[in-house]
């Protein structure tokens, strides 16, 4: 007799975890240290976790260009298209800090190129409104690709 609402009411919603737990991750993906993301994630730190501010591991490897974390990321299925209060993907924060082979990446492990942020801009606006042509170079062929890569010859 109502064990299931009690049970679900235990049960802690997503992204509750200890905000220290949820920093130290974040941390870790901001200074390149895989081997303390891999040591949260053992102890049960969810890697989609956000900050108060909406940032993910995944936001933090991207910005600061930190290909091997972003790939172990991607691979353990955290949510690429996560977006933080400003609603930037870690596409967008990529592209804005010129970030080639994350922005490669990330587009072709499915990263949404038409997300728009509070500021109604794509990732590649953010990276023409820094002058990072090399970077629209690099959204163009990695989505090229991914449409090749979608194509079945029958």
């Amino acid at each position: 007799m109502g064990t299931e609402e009690t049970n679900s009411a235990q049960q802690q919603p997503a992204n509750e975890e200890a905000p220290e737990d949820v920093e130290a991750l974040l941390e870790a993906a901001r200074y390149d240290d895989i081997d303390d993301i891999i040591s949260l994630s053992s102890a049960g730190v969810p890697l989609n976790s956000k900050d108060s501010q909406g940032r993910t591991a995944l936001h933090m490897a991207a910005a600061n260009g930190h290909l091997d974390i972003v790939q172990y990321l991607i691979r353990n299925g955290v949510d690429l298209n996560a977006s933080n209060l400003e609603k930037n993907t870690p596409l967008h924060w990529a592209c804005l800090n010129g970030h080639i082979e994350v922005v490669k990446s990330l587009i072709l492990a499915g990263a949404d190129v038409t997300t728009l942020n509070s500021y109604e801009r794509t990732p590649m606006d953010e990276a023409v409104s820094r002058g990072k042509m090399d970077i629209i170079d690099a959204i163009n062929t990695a989505v090229a690709q991914v449409e090749l890569n979608g194509v079945t010859v029958s």
